[in-house]
């Protein structure tokens, strides 16, 4: 199988903020091909060797958090958070960039999934509490941008959900409340596309219904 080689040389950056850069990547001469990314011209996906390529860290971790209440058996926790590109309130996954601290840590996806856990739960994972990894990087979309995600699964034992907030929300993230999932609300969920209200939501969301019926 060929290989097409970024031409490193002539990649040209189209738009550059804090958040997104966009890109021309010419991979032949007067060949062009445009992505979106979080990450800078020296640390774009599609100039990486293939060791690096396979050791690197995802921009961000999803996970599916699920709380084992006692007396109330088991629940997948995910709540509505408006998102901009849709400007609608999607069903959605417990999820977040990588920080500059995560990175820095010994476990840098679990670090950044416990910190994503406290900030928009209020729920402080337990040292009896359980937070693997399921998947180390995932990439979107990978035909309009480079931008990746590590799945994770957070098993979380509560006696009360007192604690359970959203007051950790920062900058843009804007939530309107949480769902607590039992398995026959998230099988019709995860059959019709559609949450209770009838809208769509993310691949991102999608996928961590699927790991909560395929596991619990």
């Amino acid at each position: 199988m060929m290989n097409r080689e970024i031409n490193k040389d002539k990649i040209e950056t189209l738009y550059e903020n804090r958040f997104l850069k966009c890109f021309d990547l010419q991979y032949a001469e007067g060949k062009h091909y445009y992505v979106a990314s979080r990450r800078g011209k020296e640390d774009l996906v599609a100039k990486k060797a293939d060791d690096e390529f396979r050791s690197m860290l995802p921009d961000a971790v999803t996970i599916a958090v699920v709380l084992h209440l006692p007396g109330n058996g088991t629940r997948l926790l995910m709540s509505y958070e408006y998102r901009y590109p849709v400007g609608q309130f999607l069903l959605s996954p417990v999820a977040g960039l990588l920080d500059p601290e995560d990175r820095a840590a010994e476990n840098p996806l679990v670090t950044a999934a416990v910190r994503e856990i406290r900030e928009e739960c209020g729920l402080q994972v337990k040292d009896t509490d359980r937070v693997y990894v399921l998947n180390p990087c995932a990439f979107s979309t990978p035909g309009m941008t480079d931008e990746s995600n590590a799945f994770l699964c957070a098993e979380i034992t509560l006696d009360s959900l007192d604690g359970l907030n959203q007051d950790g929300a920062e900058g843009s993230e804007l939530f309107d409340g949480f769902e607590l999932l039992d398995r026959e609300q998230a099988l019709e969920i995860f059959r019709t596309g559609r949450d209770k209200h009838g809208n769509f939501f993310s691949l991102a969301a999608w996928m961590v219904l699927g790991i909560f019926l395929s596991r619990f």
